[in-house]
């Protein structure tokens, strides 16, 4: 079977099972030594082997080369917790990142940066002697890619199991996943897609069983390996969880002497589940738990024929004999200190069959479920009460959160936002901790330590405070605004029109405006008023600007009114030399804008032509002095009342 960008979930759930026979019934065994830190639970990858490397499709077939990799490859190898990853979600797949079985850790095989990158993980263990009946049941959730490529330049993943003593592969728990054609049985589309037009295909979390029978003595090796594309685009990763139960019999399968009934639960992640008798005389249920009310005797043997999803392992019969042998041990988890930041978790990874209550509920995520976050917002003590399916066992135990909050208020005293001329100034102050330290811009400030602090530069303050239990968290941010006063500033002269409006333009940076005197305007309060004056006169006013720090600016603007739009240029100029009169250039009244102004001889040549930021015409053609004589001037630009005008003459140069 096909599978591309993978995410792969194993889960070994250690679980003894009995293959039956035409001749007797299996037996319950002893429980075996667990393999260490096979279940991951230690949140290291002490005792699994860590590989990287690339994909190859050269020669027409899929090649991944793999290397020892030490402990640590960055995002291609990582461990989640469930304390921390509880509600986190596979952004294609949507389904946890760590597995959902009951344990508290997960690794991620691989990332989704693609690169024509290949990563593995394995780990070797050998059944005890004399155990030769022996299952274990792996769990695997599969997201990946589904390019358009040949089959051998697809991404993948691949799951092992091999007998290693005898090298031989156990082909029934054992796959390759390629996308490749349409849909792989069990999966579905993700509506997310990272590379354009790529469908992502998800399989949620799936269990296959390993049949380990007759192999006593014999070492194992899991070994799960994805890789990308061979085009480097196209990515491919896992999700691994395993998880060791160690006991005689799958999970549920012990009740309490005095319980009504029993919740018998077999492993999660197959397609199908029929229950029988032993003799399969009987069919007892379809789905994963059965409930037996009331509980059958001590020693009852039940058959679980289990149905992996199509083309994913081989179906399988397993085995659980019932025994009124349950103890309940309730797990409340250690005291804890919570600080305001990260919600505690509580309690213990959940065992199917078992229900759970916590009291008092206040504070608690979900106070019916064996590991809820704990954020109490005062000192709590929890208990928790375990109980059996059926009501026969009951055990409590307690756990005290202390809330150590720190108090993170801040106080402000004075101004946040003032002038350097005014006088005033900030005071940030908080409440009495063990220790306190001040940031600005979230660069720590050196000396900075004590709750009382003056900021003497304009920025983003806030401090962290720590209490005398440890806990340190941080005060709101404030931001400081400490303004020097902007220099004042005379506009250029501006023109109106006798009994024509014209509007005014004061800087933008002030929150407060006031034209003085109010003569002529609309509204002197006003960025922007509108100046009116019936008479030929000049006025000239001064502009308050107030910033809302405080700052004042003082700038002045002098409007001349006029009748018409006047353009002036002298009849006659010298250009000698002698600082008199040396420079030709139009003096106007009322211009907005000048557009042009030149000079001609009186073939028409053009000496002179203006540009903006020159004086004028100093009487020379390509730098040699022209003679004297007559020469016409032309001129052109836009007005005060937005009219462009047009004015022609002439000037005698005199030498």
């Amino acid at each position: 079977m096909y599978l591309r960008n993978i995410l792969v979930s194993v889960r070994l759930c250690g679980i003894l099972l009995f293959a039956a026979t035409a001749f007797s019934l299996p037996l319950v065994i002893q429980a075996q030594e667990c393999p260490p830190n096979l279940d991951l639970e230690q949140g290291t990858f002490a005792n699994w082997s860590l590989y990287t490397g690339t994909v190859s499709g050269a020669g027409g077939s899929n090649t991944i080369s793999l290397s020892p990799a030490g402990n640590f490859t960055g995002d291609r190898h990582e461990i989640f917790n469930r304390a921390q990853h509880a509600n986190t979600r596979d952004q294609f797949g949507g389904f946890p990142v760590v597995c959902p079985n009951g344990s508290g850790y997960s690794m991620k095989l691989g990332n989704n940066s693609g690169g024509g990158l290949a990563e593995g993980i394995s780990y070797e263990f050998t059944i005890p002697a004399g155990r030769n009946n022996y299952s274990i049941t792996y769990h695997y959730a599969v997201v990946f890619e589904g390019p358009n490529h040949q089959q051998h330049e697809q991404p993948r993943l691949e799951l092992e199991v091999v007998n290693v003593t005898d090298n031989k592969r156990i082909e029934c728990s054992s796959f390759t996943f390629i996308p490749f054609g349409s849909a792989l049985p069990g999966f579905y589309e993700s509506p997310i897609r990272q590379s354009g037009n790529t469908p992502v295909w998800c399989k949620d979390w799936t269990a296959v069983t390993v049949n380990l029978a007759n192999m006593a003595g014999k070492t194992i090796r899991l070994f799960f390996k994805t890789a990308d594309c061979v085009f480097v685009r196209h990515f491919g990763y896992a999700y691994i969880d395993v998880n060791t139960e160690c006991n005689n019999e799958f999970t549920g399968a012990s009740y309490c002497k005095f319980d009504t009934a029993v919740n018998v639960v077999a492993p999660y992640g197959f397609e199908g589940y029929r229950w029988f008798t032993s003799d399969f005389s009987q069919l007892l249920g379809t789905r994963q738990e059965l409930r037996l009310a009331p509980p059958p005797a001590p020693g009852t043997l039940l058959a679980l024929e289990v149905t992996p999803y199509d083309g994913y392992g081989c179906k399988d019969t397993l085995y659980a004999r019932m025994v009124d042998t349950l103890r309940i041990t309730a797990r409340a988890g250690p005291d804890q200190l919570y600080c305001g930041t990260e919600a505690v978790l509580l309690g213990e990874n959940p065992k199917p069959g078992l229900n759970y209550r916590w009291s008092p509920a206040t504070g608690l995520s979900d106070p019916t479920i064996a590991n809820p976050f704990a954020r109490p917002g005062i000192t709590t003590t929890y208990v928790v009460t375990v109980s059996s399916g059926g009501g026969g066992c009951r055990e409590t135990d307690t756990v005290t959160i202390t809330a150590a909050v720190p108090d993170t208020s801040l106080r402000i005293e004075g101004r946040l936002s003032y002038c350097v001329t005014t006088g005033d100034s900030t005071v940030l102050l908080t409440s009495d901790t063990l220790s306190v330290q001040w940031y600005r811009e979230g660069i720590p400030i050196p000396g900075a330590v004590q709750p009382r602090l003056r900021p003497l530069i304009a920025g983003n303050y806030y401090a962290t405070v720590a209490n005398a239990l440890g806990c340190r968290l941080s005060t709101r941010t404030v931001q400081v605004n400490i303004e020097q006063p902007v220099p004042g500033q005379r506009y250029p002269v501006q023109y109106a029109f006798v009994n024509v409006p014209r509007t005014l333009q004061a800087r933008s940076f002030a929150a407060e405006v006031l034209w003085r005197p109010a003569t002529h305007l609309d509204n002197p309060g006003l960025l922007q008023p509108r100046f009116l004056n019936r008479f030929e006169a000049d006025q000239d006013y001064t502009i308050q600007l107030i910033t809302t720090a405080g700052c004042v600016t003082i700038d002045t603007q002098l409007v001349k009114t006029i009748r018409e739009v006047q353009v002036f240029v002298p009849d006659a100029f010298t250009p000698n030399g002698d600082g008199l009169n040396d420079l030709l250039f139009p003096t106007s009244v009322g211009m907005k804008e000048v557009h042009q102004f030149r000079v001609f001889n009186r073939w028409g040549v053009e000496m002179y032509s203006w540009s903006p930021g020159q004086a004028g015409w100093n009487g020379t053609y390509r730098s040699l002095a022209q003679e004297p004589g007559n020469y016409v001037w032309t001129f052109s630009g836009k007005g005060v009342d937005d009219k462009i005008y047009f004015r022609k003459g002439t000037v005698v140069l005199i030498r």
